[in-house]
């Protein structure tokens, strides 16, 4: 078969691999407890005059 020519049983035994699950111990979900912040170290009203400024350009 020449490269890259199309090949049937190529195509399903790739299916079948893909189809496959392999699913073990290590896959359970971790827990995250936790906070998040976010300082942008501007207020609203400077933020909103810059969005207006940079939407007039």
């Amino acid at each position: 078969m020449s490269m890259g020519a199309y090949d049937d049983d190529e195509h399903e035994r790739r299916e079948r691999k893909n189809n496959e699950v392999d699913l073990s111990e290590d896959d359970d979900r971790t827990a995250y407890h936790g906070s998040v912040e976010y300082d942008s170290g501007e207020s609203t009203e400077e933020l909103l005059d810059q969005f207006k400024q940079i939407n007039s350009d």
